[in-house]
């Protein structure tokens, strides 16, 4: 056959260790022991589809059969053997697939096969491709073949699916896992294959590719093979057209409906999501490729755009960090739990676009309860610290009055009361105004709640509008609330805000601390001080009292 007229994946299939890509350790391992004489009886290759378990054992056989041995083994101008090895035909290796030949009656044929010695090379060679498919009782009659062959007999074996593999078979093998390839390495692969097919493919597209195919080199050259026989010579393939192609869409879409689903803006989000459908997306690829945004969006800020596998451009990977930066971590933890229940649904509806439609209402529902439950939490807290309030001071007056009636002698003037309270009533007018009366209160709790775990967003007009963290106390917003009705007689309101706000106080004290000892350490006394003492290290400044 003309090599022109295959197709990609056996065109440019590797012939030799140095064309093999992304398994450099496991080439490296057979090399080695090829060349010190120490063969194992049994080679096994597992590893995900397309990574190159089969075509390794075609070069390992190669390796041992080459007539200039393993040192000058041919690249080019193949020998007798290696040419014959490469175009199956080679009369001492026999390639099986154990898929069409499971039964213990065709592991027999091929023990009784391999009493003959070689017949034009140094060892006979066994290559059986998808190992796992043969029977329990196919694998036991191999078992003593396998631990003891003759020296001129060696095994090598293939499969996708090692768990199915006996372990008695597997302890008498050489077991090497291959692993997918890198998606640089991938990349960087097809690249050359492009070029040399004179494709006119753009990076975006070829990266999408990448993507696709999930670290295999043989999906990713049919995707490439693919995509050109799709547009022809002069038409560039690029990223949309390659979406169309391979019936994937444009990430930023789905960005997009993220952020609208976050808004409440149903009417957008399904406008987008049915000109998505009606690109041909299959309902199913939309909901995972939505999960696998939720776990971009939670843990963007652990992530690079190289790490996401291509998923990303560095558009998409910034707006997600934007939009990630003004949501909490509860709202994609509860999206994820929920996409994931929708996935088992899609397979119970018969028509699975309306499903996902209404999956992405029942998101915005949810978003729009999470904001109410929040506010009417807020507004519970502060009722209950008022109806609590408003109780001690009916019950102490209701004493007062009891005491009263009882005793005749006791005149309590309501005026004095007045003056007391009005002696006692403080004007707060800032953050640091409260965090001062807190100390000179002695409310050390509350102060430390204030300055640890509370970012100010904004304190105006008897209303406090912060963010917090994790480790604020439940009470905060309840004791807080009691605490400025007993300090300034009037009722606060404290609201919770998505915007992130001031740093802690407690940060903002560190980053003066440390711009201080930075600044000392640029001085030219502390550079004397270094010249006499080299050993000294600058752990702390304190500003001299007057």
């Amino acid at each position: 056959m003309n090599k022109n007229t295959k197709v990609l994946a056996l065109k440019y299939r590797p012939q030799n260790f140095e064309d093999l890509i992304g398994q450099d350790i496991t080439s490296q391992t057979i090399i080695n022991s090829i060349k010190a004489n120490k063969i194992p009886n049994a080679y096994l290759f597992t590893g995900i589809r397309g990574v190159g378990k089969t075509t390794l054992a075609r070069i390992v056989a190669k390796s041992l059969n080459c007539k200039n041995g393993i040192e000058n083994i041919c690249k080019s101008n193949y020998c007798d053997n290696c040419l014959a090895i490469m175009n199956s035909s080679h009369i001492d290796v026999l390639e099986m697939d154990a898929a069409s030949k499971t039964g213990v009656e065709d592991v027999r044929e091929l023990i009784e096969f391999s009493r003959y010695g070689p017949t034009s090379s140094k060892y006979k060679i066994f290559i059986i491709d998808e190992v796992h498919m043969l029977s329990k009782q196919a694998f036991n009659a191999l078992l003593k073949t396998l631990e003891e062959p003759p020296e001129y007999l060696k095994f090598i074996f293939a499969t996708t699916e090692l768990k199915k593999i006996p372990v008695t078979v597997i302890s008498r093998c050489q077991r090497f896992d291959l692993s997918r390839i890198k998606s640089l390495e991938l990349l960087n692969f097809i690249k050359k294959i492009k070029d040399k097919e004179k494709g006119n493919v753009s990076e975006d597209a070829l990266k999408l590719i990448v993507k696709i195919s999930e670290g295999s080199v043989r999906d990713a050259l049919s995707l490439l093979d693919r995509g050109l026989l799709t547009l022809g010579e002069k038409k560039e393939l690029d990223l949309k057209e390659a979406q169309k192609v391979f019936g994937y869409f444009d990430k930023s879409q789905l960005i997009d409906i993220f952020d609208l689903i976050l808004q409440g803006e149903e009417k957008k989000v399904i406008e987008i999501y049915r000109n998505i459908y009606d690109q041909g997306i299959e309902p199913k690829v939309f909901i995972n490729d939505f999960l696998e945004l939720i776990y971009y969006f939670k843990n963007i800020d652990f992530l690079t755009s190289e790490s996401t596998n291509f998923s990303l451009n560095d558009e998409e990977f910034s707006k997600i960090k934007e939009i990630s930066n003004k949501v909490e971590s509860q709202v994609f933890i509860l999206f994820w739990q929920f996409t994931v229940k929708t996935i088992a649904e899609l397979d119970t509806v018969s028509n699975q676009n309306l499903s996902v439609e209404m999956f992405l209402m029942r998101l915005m529902y949810l978003t729009s309860l999470k904001k109410k439950k929040e506010n009417n939490d807020l507004q519970e807290s502060v009722k209950n610290d008022l109806e609590e309030k408003d109780l001690k001071t009916s019950s102490k007056n209701q004493t007062i009055n009891q005491i009263k009636n009882i005793s005749q002698n006791k005149n309590i003037k309501p005026e004095a009361k007045k003056e007391f309270k009005a002696e006692s009533m403080i004007f707060i007018n800032s953050f640091d105004h409260l965090l001062k009366i807190c100390n000179e209160k002695r409310e050390m709790k509350l102060k430390y709640e204030l300055e640890k775990n509370v970012n100010l967003v904004n304190f105006a007009n008897n209303r406090i509008e912060i963010s917090f963290n994790d480790n604020l106390d439940k009470s905060f917003v309840k004791d807080l609330s009691s605490k400025l009705f007993d300090w300034t007689g009037e009722r606060w309101i404290i609201t919770f805000s998505k915007l992130k706000g001031d740093e802690t106080f407690k940060k903002k004290e560190q980053n003066k601390k440390k711009d201080s000892i930075e600044n000392i350490r640029n001085s030219e006394l502390y550079k004397k001080v270094l010249e006499k003492f080299p050993d000294a290290n600058l752990i702390d400044v304190k500003k001299k009292k007057e």
